[in-house]
């Protein structure tokens, strides 16, 4: 939903929560926050829990994405059956590749500039082909990349996640035309569901496999596409809402907050992913009036996208005037700051003169074709 008048400010509010996770876990990986005033104020072993976590962000943006893929294909066609392929697979290129080509281009350019942090480095010693990136960015596979050669490339390693996305995507309308009917395809989801803690389970201690990997990630995306199913028989009003709501939160935050994720990643995703999932069944038809504060994750929230793909660059930039050896003390405060106001700053710049202006283009053509095509066929009386 690229219209800000027809978004739902709640699914905007929790992806703010998610990308904020994401942001302060990445910036905690490049400055350490052990030595800074929080630290002390509050102890490193409380700042750690809140910054260490920062994957289960991407779940929450897993199961948000499934959720709005669905309820817009069924918004857009009724029903599964009625998908058109062309169409679902043109308004993702839309949405996705424009910011995906001017991260690539913005990373290389940087890169042959002479900048170490942009350019590929494999933390096995084994040199890693710039074409060999790119083409994995462009065609889903970075997360195969990472679980083999490691985080190859510093501010491309986000990509692990389009790539998951995607080819998830990819199957989506291929399974609606094929299975036609709901019920085949809720089975179909819930094996996904079930995969997921299994092939987890069973690839403790490496990193790539249980993070990373297409079917260590598929159940959240799959959970979000059955919550957008059960969300148009579910209304759920007054005590009842507001008690899910409220338990679903306190569940998510006690797995969050309790366990690394390499430890609690097996039913950790899970819970989070089905925790995510009924808070979008609470407010998948409500808007809440907005406090500052609230309004402030909703822009993040309406800039996920943009803040997930291009916040690396900024802090890789910042690495690079600040070494992290040479900051200490509340000194790593003042460059969250900066690194978040950035971060924030760039991303609106490229939404709006870049990303949708895109985007719009892009439909706009689709929608021109669709209706040249619709002329062809139709013969005139």
């Amino acid at each position: 939903m690229t219209d800000t008048g027809t978004r739902n400010r709640n699914i905007d509010l929790l992806r703010g929560v998610s990308i904020l996770l994401v942001l302060l876990h990445h910036f905690n990986i490049a400055y350490r926050l052990d030595d800074t005033f929080l630290s002390r104020v509050f102890g490193w072993p409380t700042i750690r829990t809140v910054v260490r976590n920062g994957n289960y962000g991407v779940t929450m943006f897993f199961v948000i994405s499934g959720y709005l893929i669905t309820a817009n294909a069924l918004r857009r066609w009724s029903e599964f059956r009625h998908v058109d392929l062309g169409a679902f697979y043109g308004l993702r290129t839309a949405r996705i590749v424009p910011c995906l080509l001017l991260l690539l281009a913005v990373v290389n350019a940087l890169a042959v500039a002479g900048i170490p942090i942009f350019q590929n480095h494999s933390p096995g010693g084994a040199p890693v082909s710039f074409w060999l990136v790119n083409l994995a960015s462009l065609t889903f596979w970075m997360n195969v990349l990472i679980g083999a050669h490691g985080w190859t490339n510093y501010a491309l390693g986000v990509l692990w996640s389009l790539s998951v996305e995607e080819v998830f995507y990819l199957s989506f309308p291929l399974l609606c035309v094929a299975l036609r009917e709901d019920t085949r395809l809720v089975a179909f989801w819930l094996v996904c569901v079930v995969v997921g803690p299994a092939y987890r389970f069973f690839h403790q201690g490496d990193e790539g496999g249980y993070l990373y990997a297409y079917f260590a990630c598929f159940d959240a995306i799959a959970i979000g596409c059955c919550t957008a199913l059960l969300a148009r028989h579910v209304v759920w009003r007054g005590r009842a809402r507001s008690v899910s709501m409220w338990l679903s939160a306190a569940g998510m935050t006690f797995v969050y907050l309790c366990w690394p994720i390499r430890e609690s990643n097996v039913f950790g995703v899970t819970a989070m992913a089905f925790g995510t999932a009924v808070l979008l069944l609470a407010v998948h038809d409500r808007q809440h009036r907005s406090s500052m504060r609230c309004s402030a994750l909703e822009g993040l929230g309406r800039l996920s996208y943009e803040l997930y793909l291009f916040h690396l660059i900024v802090l890789g930039v910042l690495r690079t005037i600040f070494p992290p050896t040479d900051v200490a003390g509340s000194e790593k405060l003042l460059l969250l700051l900066a690194f978040l106001l950035v971060s924030v700053c760039l991303s609106l710049a490229i939404a709006r003169l870049y990303a949708n202006p895109s985007n719009r283009i892009v439909r706009q053509w689709l929608v021109a074709r669709r209706s040249q095509s619709i002329r062809q066929r139709v013969p005139y009386s």
